[in-house]
């Protein structure tokens, strides 16, 4: 509320945003663990992230600001992140006892699905001039959470050791040592080498859960992925070591 006592259209706006997306992941859960059979945790952790989507958002976004169908896209799109992400424990769940795939196959769908929406909130931000800093964050945090899920589901399915947790926990291991190493706070510049390399993690964890993937072509494939990774961040980091004496003067 202002000082008048009425309601900030943009902060109503965000409430109303967050209340669609929340009633949309909330009916694709609820048939989620019907059809799967899952117990109540699945549903327990997708709440959670959810909850850590509007608190982050809540605190980030403006006040007073329209939340724009950029973010209305993405914020779509962490619907179907959201719920991949919480059903990525129990993706074993998915393998009937007769050894029927179709379960499986129709979460490989739906990740395609997520991956294919990833371009939709930056084109629409292009078209409507409502490119952010917020916008940007909250689309990089999403395919983070979105790769560390398919680590999950694959583990759980079998075809890979614990190392492939590795894929999805590089960014957030960055991150924390980014709170002890300041330097390694400084912005990035934008970078091809980054964003293809990213996307071929996606692609090979894809690729990964479909069924007639097998154990051996799946470490093959995702272990290149990890080397991929490794080399991406060892050049962010000497980037940022190099050019550290001016942030500690700045």
């Amino acid at each position: 509320m202002d000082s008048n006592g009425h309601t900030s259209p943009g902060r109503l706006s965000l409430a109303f945003d967050l209340a669609w997306a929340g009633g949309l992941l909330a009916l694709l859960c609820l048939l989620t663990s019907w059809l799967a059979q899952l117990p109540l945790t699945f549903i327990a952790l997708a709440a959670i992230l959810y909850i850590a989507v509007c608190v982050c958002a809540g605190f980030a976004w403006p006040r007073g600001q329209d939340f724009g169908w950029a973010n209305r896209a993405t914020l779509l799109r962490s619907t179907l992140v959201i719920t991949l992400v919480a059903l990525a424990p129990y993706a074993g769940n998915l393998v009937g006892e007769n050894g029927s795939t179709g379960g499986l196959w129709l979460y490989s769908v739906v990740a395609l699905l997520a991956l294919l929406l990833d371009g939709v909130d930056g084109r629409v931000a292009r078209a409507t001039g409502s490119q952010s800093d917020f916008g940007a964050r909250f689309d990089m945090e999403l395919d983070a959470l979105f790769i560390l899920g398919l680590c999950v589901a694959v583990l759980a399915l079998g075809k890979a050791g614990v190392w492939v947790l590795a894929l999805g926990l590089m960014r957030y291991g960055f991150v924390a040592a980014s709170l002890l190493l300041p330097w390694m706070n400084q912005p990035l510049p934008d970078s091809f080498r980054r964003k293809t390399i990213c996307v071929w993690q996606i692609v090979t964890l894809l690729v990964a859960i479909l069924p007639p993937a097998t154990p051996l072509f799946v470490s093959t494939t995702l272990a290149t992925a990890l080397a991929l990774l490794v080399w991406s961040f060892s050049l962010d980091i000497r980037w940022l070591y190099q050019r550290r004496h001016c942030h500690d003067s700045c």
